[in-house]
């Protein structure tokens, strides 16, 4: 799997319907000696016209990924791991 098979795709939480972002504006976590996808880091609450001071991301595991379409990324993420991490994010 690639960057560019990727971009573009909506990312949608098959445990409650709730769109978390689209890929193409997101960030990967490869693992540098098996050059996998280890996470998707989706950006979060942006301030006006897209713009924040800080950057806030929400990490989805590959693991939680169940389906790659051809338009959207569906994702498995249990409420409680949302309840746990919706609000726990990445600084940049």
């Amino acid at each position: 799997m690639r960057l560019g098979d990727l971009a573009g795709k909506e990312i949608i939480n098959i445990c409650d319907g709730e769109r978390l972002g689209i890929v193409g504006n997101s960030d990967l976590v490869i693992d540098e000696n098996t050059g996998k996808i280890e996470a998707i880091l989706v950006p979060q609450d942006r301030g006006f016209w897209g713009f924040s001071e800080a950057k806030k991301m929400l990490t989805i595991p590959w693991h939680a990924i169940k389906k790659i379409g051809a338009e959207i990324l569906v994702v498995d993420l249990e409420e409680d791991y949302m309840k746990k991490y919706k609000h726990k994010y990445l600084e940049i």
